[in-house]
């Protein structure tokens, strides 16, 4: 597996496979979290999961799970690729040895480089997967600019006025197409702005985490961390980092979900201003307990088949 002394792609295979099984577990949660974040009328988690149920039984938690299944284990291979390889690569032009561990700066580093790799992958795979989520939501007459079709003399309330929308979308493909006809190729990175506020901070508050854990639960420099320290590590460092970058995420999320129908965010700044004035500081955290409790069984999901996987192709 090992190509070069700095470079390895078993590491990409392990996220890979890391990367799947991390999907699998945490979709119903990012579908709750996404609701929750861009959608109206959900007074809280438990409220969200409840309607999603009854409204569109078990599987509504799995809307629009193909593409982040297809999508996102090839984002997460890349990402944990290229993080331990620019771990090695920033070892070997510091210390002279791809295989010296890294400092806090160093990790720091890697961390930061690997948000911004991540925004230009995942960027267009979030915005398809929050589209494909929100799309059973009710179309509110405002947004569809339904008002010259209601007569004049009418006194009834634009706001009232709600009708179950259609599907816009068949699946990903259609919503690619769709995005890219009425949008162009800009519409696919639609919230990558507010996106690098999220991941540059936040995949550097998720590897380092993790490091730090991982150090204190290791019984000794030369043994191998236990599975369940592992997947304590995982999980902890996955909801330290989800958490942190709530209010990023809601932004990303806002901006994503805004079809272009009728565009209601002009941009970051618009839709932080308009959030706040309309839904006060507490908008920007909705969807935390969500992130903290999603972010600890996908994040230690994802750590441990990555860990796992490693031991296992490098024991050839």
């Amino acid at each position: 597996m090992q190509t070069s002394k700095s470079f390895r792609m078993d590491d990409f295979i392990a996220g890979l496979i890391g990367g799947a099984s991390s999907v699998v577990v945490g979709h119903p949660l990012d579908t709750v979290k996404t609701r929750l974040q861009a959608g109206k009328g959900y007074k809280n988690m438990l409220h969200c999961i409840l309607t999603i149920y009854r409204k569109e039984t078990v599987m509504g938690f799995f809307k629009g799970m193909s593409f982040p299944l297809a999508s996102i284990t090839v984002y997460n291979s890349v990402v944990f690729g290229f993080f331990s390889n620019t771990q090695r690569l920033i070892s070997k032009y510091r210390y002279g040895d791809g295989r010296h561990p890294c400092g806090m700066m160093d990790l720091t580093l890697a961390s930061m480089l690997t948000g911004l790799l991540s925004v230009g992958l995942g960027a267009p795979v979030d915005l398809v997967k929050i589209r494909l989520q929100m799309q059973t939501q009710m179309v509110l007459a405002e947004n569809l600019n339904l008002a010259s079709s209601l007569s004049s003399g009418s006194n009834m309330p634009l706001r009232s006025i709600a009708m179950p929308s259609q599907s816009l979308y068949r699946g990903p493909i259609h919503c690619i197409s769709s995005t890219l006809q009425t949008e162009g190729l800009q519409g696919l990175y639609r919230g990558a702005g507010a996106m690098i506020l999220r991941d540059v901070p936040g995949y550097t508050l998720y590897f380092i985490p993790y490091t730090l854990f991982c150090n204190l639960l290791k019984p000794d420099a030369s043994s191998n961390l236990h599975p369940g320290a592992i997947w304590l590590a995982g999980g902890l460092a996955g909801s330290i980092s989800w958490v942190t970058a709530t209010p990023a995420d809601v932004v990303k999320s806002r901006l994503q979900a805004d079809a272009a129908l009728q565009r209601k965010y002009k941009g970051i700044v618009h839709c932080i201003v308009h959030s706040y004035r309309t839904e006060g500081a507490q908008v920007f955290f909705r969807g935390a307990s969500v992130n903290a409790i999603r972010g600890f069984p996908m994040s230690a999901t994802m750590f441990l088949t990555y860990e796992l996987s490693l031991q296992f192709f490098r024991s050839f």
